[in-house]
C-alpha cells in the first residue's frame, strides 16, 4: 500500500500525511512541484522527526511518476464511496491539491475513483483527513496494519 499526494500545496497536509504514513509502514510519493519547500519551517514541524522515519520517493512531475500497481484517486467527483470498494494490498491511493484537487488527465490515469459520502451541500474534506480515513479502511480491508 502507498499513499501519492499530487502537487501537495500546504506543508502542513503533507507532513502529516508522511507521519502518518510512517507510522502505519505506508510508502509515500510526493508528485512535485510542490506549493512549499521540503525545509520549510511549517512542513517540519508538523511532520516532527517522522519525516525522517518515512519511506518518501519525490517524483519530479507527473509524467515521471509511475504507480507500481492500481491507482486509486480520491476525488468529490467520483460516482462510488470509498467504503464500497475492495482494495487490493498494493493499490495506491492518489489525493490531488488542496487548492485544485487533479486535472483530466490525471482523473483518466486513475484505475478508480472514490469519494467520501458527505452532506450535499459542503464541498469537501480536509485532504489529510480524506487521505487518512480512506487509507485506514484500506489497510483494514487488507490486513495492511503492521505492529
Amino acid at each position: 500500500m502507498r499513499l501519492a499526494l499530487y502537487q501537495p500545496d500546504i506543508a502542513q497536509n503533507a507532513a502529516s500525511l508522511i507521519r502518518l504514513c510512517a507510522c502505519l509502514g505506508v510508502g509515500v510519493d510526493i508528485i512535485e512541484p510542490c506549493g512549499f519547500v521540503f525545509s520549510d519551517r511549517g512542513f517540519r514541524r508538523a511532520g516532527l522527526d517522522y519525516v525522517e522515519m518515512a519511506e518518501v520517493i519525490r517524483h519530479a512531475s507527473w509524467e515521471r511518476y509511475r504507480a507500481p500497481a492500481r491507482l486509486i484517486l480520491l476525488t468529490t467527483k467520483a460516482d462510488m464511496a470509498y467504503a464500497d470498494f475492495a482494495f487490493a494490498a498494493d493499490d495506491t491511493i492518489l489525493v490531488g491539491r488542496e487548492s485544485a484537487g487533479v486535472p483530466p488527465d490525471v482523473h483518466r490515469a486513475a484505475d478508480a475513483r472514490l469519494r467520501i459520502p458527505m452532506r450535499a451541500h459542503l464541498r469537501s474534506i480536509n485532504v489529510a483527513q480524506a487521505a487518512a480515513m480512506v487509507l485506514g479502511e484500506a489497510l483494514r480491508q487488507t490486513h495492511g496494519f503492521k505492529p
